[in-house]
């Protein structure tokens, strides 16, 4: 599944999708750094993301990839460097102000309400969106069951993405793998946001469902008009649906480009990829 996206230069370094000229960029990293004592896990990293482009982030393990997601996300606060969200500085901001400005994420561990419902794991994601308050749902008011209703309809939408509406009831934790982690990313798309980072949403899938999830993430773009940003080992994936991807290495990125231009980068062939015995990228 090859994206026909036409990309353009932008004057910052960088490329965006041609249908983004003229659109603020929803991500501006610049100069991005966060040490652990001596040791620098994200060195001078700068990364600007467009309205509704479909970015990746790839890089060997170790290279600092889900270190960047926390710093994005305000798990970690960095060490230099500037995060602007939306024209945004984000400095000062916690996680919590970071997912109401419009930042969701999923994560390598899958982290779900295991003994919850599929449907309440997804109205966890919608709490930020429903107005009643304690009193509405201690005395069960009529705003409650309103509110109530809203979002049963909605979280049955979003399940309706990856055709698990029919498994609303079903507890969580009982569904497979592939399934809880489809479920995460509906949830985080229950917050509403602008940008969505997605930590090896494949991981784990066999190729039928790596083949299912790069269609819903086509999908979940164009029908939310949102950015995604994809941290993947899966080049299929990454190759096939990534419009400009950035690749890391040792905390610093080494290479960004379009799909082509990384496959033929070869200071990415020859820090992450390895040469095959013929010459070529591995994994590409």
């Amino acid at each position: 599944m090859q994206t026909k996206t036409k990309m353009v230069s932008i004057p910052s370094p960088g490329l965006m999708p041609e249908r983004d000229i003229g659109k603020k960029p929803i991500l501006e990293v610049s100069r991005l750094g966060i040490k652990f004592g001596a040791l620098a896990a994200v060195d001078d990293v700068n990364l600007t993301i467009s309205r509704t482009e479909i970015a990746g982030l790839i890089g060997p393990n170790g290279a600092g990839k889900t270190t960047i997601f926390n710093l994005i996300t305000k798990v970690y606060p960095p060490s230099s460097g500037i995060i602007m969200l939306d024209g945004k500085d984000t400095s000062g901001m916690d996680t919590a102000a970071i997912s109401r400005a419009g930042v969701a994420r999923t994560f390598q561990n899958i982290r779900l309400f295991d003994k919850l419902s599929v449907e309440d794991n997804v109205k966890i994601g919608l709490h930020n969106q429903t107005p009643y308050n304690m009193l509405d749902s201690v005395l069960r008011l009529p705003k409650y069951w309103k509110q109530e209703k809203i979002a049963h309809e909605r979280a049955l939408e979003l399940l309706s993405i990856f055709d698990m509406q029919d498994m609303a009831d079903d507890e969580a934790g009982s569904l497979p793998y592939g399934a809880q982690r489809r479920l995460e990313i509906v949830r985080a798309l229950a917050t509403n946001p602008s940008l969505l980072l997605l930590d090896e949403p494949a991981a784990g899938m066999n190729p039928s469902e790596t083949e299912t999830l790069m269609e819903a993430i086509v999908n979940i773009r164009d029908k939310f008009e949102i950015a995604i940003l994809i941290i993947e080992h899966d080049m299929k994936l990454v190759m096939g649906i990534c419009e400009g991807i950035a690749v890391l290495n040792y905390g610093r990125i080494i290479a960004k480009g379009t799909a082509s231009d990384i496959q033929n980068n070869p200071e990415v062939i020859e820090a992450y990829l390895g040469r095959s015995r013929t010459g070529s990228a591995s994994g590409f």
